[in-house]
């Protein structure tokens, strides 16, 4: 938000700069520590694995510098797998960053998606896998490569081959464990000054019809004009949410905690459409304020805002009852797709409802 109100030609727009890169950076260290750590929540959906890769190179194209050649190549086959989008994507970004650093004086990054199917031979003959289809991602550079040592290391936790300063040791460990959480398999072949190859096979999931995996591949509308009530202990958290709201045409009411949650709801409860809360606040948190509030109300939509670490038990539960929630740190534009998504939902089943 800062940044848009600033003329990026001044010293303050400088500044905004500098504060988003810094906030990117701490965000990055902390969901790869949760991501080790195995507290990072995983919320898996039926998606197209073609088109992951796609988002993923509209971003990489911006980032990567200019000396590489970015080549994607995309199987026809339809690769239905059962995923994390956001978790997946930061695996090929983890990749192409490692690609990239290992090829400073320019090179080639290809990202490959295929279908293989894991029988007796190809199990015998790679040494893992189960029977049956899987989708196979390869990424691919012109680097430097690795040797023996290294490429034994290269799952380990905080083990780097970057200067001081360069790298937190973290970027392959969290590929790694990612890859695990989804039942999948990585794969690297290298040698010195021959590049290095990553293969990552995920189950392939089928689906009953096309609607369902148009349905889970959309993304929906930012914008609304529902009436939303955010409950956030933390002032910085729920500003900045304000903020992102009002500015895309919804219309907030703040709470502090989880007591003047269930008071601001009372007294405004016919226009709420949405309930925006933190997990752990306060006096009350989250869930509590949320089981008071649908006995007067029990038509009203809900998203919850996971912090991770105090509130894990609650993070479960939420997940376990399939509400909604969103984990912290999040950018302003996946809240307010999440919070679309929730709202939009709701309308659909509604409209069901009445037809029936």
């Amino acid at each position: 938000y800062l940044k848009e109100e600033v003329d990026k030609d001044t010293d303050l727009g400088t500044c905004a700069d500098g504060i988003l890169v810094s906030a990117e950076r701490a965000a990055k260290l902390t969901k790869g520590l949760l991501a080790y750590s195995r507290k990072q929540a995983t919320h898996k959906k039926l998606l197209s694995l073609n088109e992951i890769v796609l988002r993923i190179e509209n971003i990489l194209t911006k980032l990567i510098i200019e000396e590489i050649k970015l080549k994607t190549t995309l199987t026809h086959e339809d690769l239905i797998v059962m995923v994390d989008s956001s978790q997946i994507e930061q695996v090929l970004m983890n990749l192409a960053t490692n690609a990239q650093d290992a090829m400073l004086h320019g090179g080639t990054l290809s990202i490959h998606t295929d279908m293989v199917a894991m029988d007796s031979e190809f199990i015998r003959t790679h040494g893992f896998g189960k029977w049956g289809m899987w989708a196979l991602i390869t990424v691919k550079d012109t680097g430097d490569g690795m040797d023996e040592q290294t490429k034994e290391k290269i799952f380990e936790p905080f083990y780097t081959t970057k200067d001081v300063g360069k790298g937190t040791g973290l970027g392959l460990s969290i590929v790694y464990g990612i890859i695990q959480k989804h039942d999948g398999y990585i794969k690297v072949d290298s040698e010195r000054g021959k590049g290095t190859e990553f293969r990552i096979y995920l189950p392939l999931m089928r689906i009953e019809s096309e609607g369902a995996q148009q349905e889970a591949v959309t993304s929906p509308p930012a914008f609304g004009s529902e009436t939303i009530l955010v409950a956030e202990d933390d002032d910085g958290v729920r500003n900045q949410v304000k903020l992102s709201m009002e500015k895309a045409g919804y219309k907030i009411i703040e709470a502090i905690d989880g007591e003047d949650a269930l008071d601001r709801f009372m007294k405004n409860r016919n226009d709420i459409d949405l309930v925006l809360f933190d997990i752990v606040m306060p006096k009350m948190n989250g869930k509590d304020v949320y089981e008071e509030i649908i006995k007067v109300r029990p038509d009203v939509k809900s998203l919850f805002m996971s912090g991770y670490a105090d509130d894990i038990i609650y993070e479960n539960m939420i997940v376990e009852q399939g509400l909604d929630l969103i984990s912290k740190p999040f950018r302003p534009e996946e809240l307010l797709n999440k919070v679309r998504e929730v709202i939009e939902r709701a309308e659909k089943k509604d409209m069901k409802g009445e037809m029936m």
